[in-house]
């Protein structure tokens, strides 16, 4: 028979990117004492990995656990991207409630919407923390209004609409039941969690079962299957079956050689762990996202729902440039492959194929940001590879119709810059479908837009709108086929001959365009050092030097003044380049390419693609 254990509650954070998740568990956790009260602590904790620290956002969810008033309250925190929605879903089934937290200011956003939508179709209470309360344009009272809109729009239930509404400050550390009251601390916050978020339930007599929902990775001991124990109690070197709701053949016999729970940021080991305890178990090699762990007696796997589909997809190819192997410890096709088949391990949403190219690798993802992540990880660990132009991925109706995804986008933009963001997303195929203002001078645009209209526009709304703008987008659903369009307007400056940078060579280069690289550089024939102004491709010799003549005059040998190079970001790159273009990444630099460096083959495939 079920029974209630009281002293457990599983939670998770969600909200939308940069409403202030990370910053709220940080609290949380030094509130409930996990801290010494002399520790120092990093700020945002749980972003543990480099890149999460510098871009401030969370990739991986993350479990951490805290102790108020005898009650263990596991928390996850959970990415707000749309490219790592995958981690979202897939949470949700080890919690019995969820803290939505929303900005004073922003308000409920498109991310707030997909993982509040997530939630309510599985039937969990939502407590609602409007963070930034102390920010000076602060609007909690509308913000509230919309929360409880958006509840509406989704078809809440009574119980889902009555939920409580806590006003918090996650930098300041505090939090209160209502907007006049002066918070203290997070003790509101904490009440609200024991009162609001009932306690895991399951039967304890019954037989193990164990749904995984995220995987770890850890080079000493492998895969680390994290889940939440359903029904029955779990112990080391005990016997038991794999099943999976998907897979109905799978069935195989292991042993759970170590098992731990959380405690504050660190994993301890336990012997055994009850209904409700969130636990890892390590030494299963092969244990994956949605399997069930069950006694051997009664194999039931509990239903998971399927990961979403990625929409976006580029090939990584084995760098054959000609400064290829210079500068990346890992550069063959085998290194390559081994990385990126190692990477399915804990990422669920990315897809690898093999294609007909040994040295060749299609990889798929949630969207441009999810790949461009995967990207700068590879190439911090020292490989050296080359990526293509991402690409949508296309689907057929049942009527052999075109169908591609489409995306939402919200956009928020000075007012001034609106009707420009309009025009160049409608030359995209975006289809306005609302427009407000939101004061502070700010106009709020939602266009629904093919995916691929997307590739490469963020660089461009920077430009746009004075790198005031905001663009959050969404993935829709698949639709028709919207028709082609037209990406970059400029063609490409491309060097002639191989050799290294000189200022004489640039100085001349540098009137047709913006360039890429300055002097003592080294490039090769077939390299893109720049973009040209016009739309044409153009031939540059930048190696050349000045020929030496008898005559001798006075301006002649005045320094000659050159603009600095642009320097591309990683992101920038991949939204330049052209579909016959290349990305080649390495450790040290990042340079743009034709796929083919010798002009003649590639104007005579230019002729023939024609």
């Amino acid at each position: 028979m079920n029974i209630k254990r009281e002293d457990i509650r599983n939670i998770a954070i969600i909200a939308h990117v940069d409403h202030g998740k990370t910053t709220l568990v940080d609290e949380l956790l030094k509130q409930s004492g996990v801290f010494r009260s002399n520790q120092e602590v990093a700020e945002r904790v749980m972003d543990s990995g480099d890149i999460e620290r510098e871009r401030g956002i969370t990739i991986l969810s993350k479990n951490t656990a805290i102790t108020y008033k005898d009650t263990k309250i596991n928390i996850i925190d959970t990415p707000g991207h749309a490219d790592f929605g995958g981690e979202v879903e897939r949470v949700l089934k080890m919690v019995n409630g969820v803290v939505l937290v929303v900005d004073a200011f922003e308000g409920a956003m498109p991310q707030t919407k997909f993982v509040l939508k997530k939630a309510l179709e599985l039937n969990l209470p939502v407590i609602v923390c409007i963070n930034k309360i102390d920010r000076p344009e602060a609007r909690p009272a509308e913000v509230v209004d919309e929360v409880l809109e958006l509840f509406i729009d989704l078809d809440a239930s009574e119980e889902q609409l009555d939920c409580p509404f806590i006003y918090a400050s996650a930098k300041a550390g505090i939090a209160s039941y209502s907007m006049d009251e002066e918070g203290k601390d997070m003790v509101p916050l904490f009440e609200t969690i024991l009162d609001y978020i009932p306690a895991p339930e399951g039967d304890p007599d019954a037989g193990t079962q164990v749904l995984i929902s995220t995987i770890d990775y850890n080079e000493y001991v492998g895969r680390i299957g994290i889940g939440k124990v359903d029904n029955g109690k779990v112990s080391v070197n005990q016997d038991v079956v794999i099943v999976n709701h998907h897979d109905k053949d799978k069935m195989q016999r292991v042993k759970i050689s170590k098992l731990y729970e959380f405690d504050g940021l660190n994993k301890v080991e336990v012997k055994e762990a009850g209904i409700g305890s969130i636990v890892a178990i390590s030494g299963i090699a092969d244990i994956h996202i949605g399997d069930t762990l069950c006694s051997p007696e009664n194999p039931v796997a509990i239903p998971f729902q399927k990961i979403s589909e990625p929409t976006i997809a580029m090939h990584f190819i084995v760098n054959d440039s000609p400064l290829a192997g210079q500068e990346g410890k890992f550069v063959t096709s085998r290194h390559l492959r081994d990385r990126l088949f190692s990477e399915l391990n804990h990422d669920v949403s990315l897809r690898v194929e093999e294609t007909e190219n040994t040295d060749s690798f299609k990889v798929s993802g949630r969207g441009e940001l999810h790949l461009s992540v995967l990207i700068e990880n590879m190439r911090r660990e020292g490989y050296e590879f080359a990526v293509s132009k991402a690409e949508v991925l296309y689907k057929t109706d049942e009527r052999g119709k075109k169908l591609e995804p489409m995306e939402r986008a919200y956009i928020d933009v000075p007012d001034d810059f609106s009707g420009n963001v309009i025009q160049k997303l409608s030359n995209r195929k975006g289809e306005l479908q609302g427009m407000s203002s939101i004061g502070g001078g700010f106009t709020r645009l939602e266009f629904l837009i093919p995916s691929r209209g997307l590739i490469g526009y963020r660089g461009e709304f920077m430009t746009d709108t004075k790198g005031n703008g905001i663009l959050n987008t969404m993935f829709e659903e698949y639709g028709p086929y919207k028709g082609d369009i037209a990406y970059r307007k400029q063609g490409s400056l491309i060097a002639f001959e191989s050799g290294e940078t000189v200022a004489y060579g640039l100085f001349s280069a540098q009137e047709r365009g913006t360039l890429f690289v300055g002097p003592g550089e080294k490039v090769y024939a077939g390299m893109v050092i720049g973009q040209n102004g016009k739309a044409e491709d153009i031939e540059l010799n930048v190696c050349k030097t000045k020929h030496l003549t008898n005559t001798r005059s006075s301006s002649a040998d005045d320094a000659l003044k050159l603009i600095p190079p642009k320097k591309l970001s990683l992101e920038e790159a991949l939204e330049f380049i052209d579909t016959d273009e290349l990305l080649e990444i390495t450790p040290e630099n990042l340079r743009i390419r034709k796929k083919i460096l010798d002009s003649t083959l590639r104007f005579r495939s230019k002729k023939n693609a024609k």
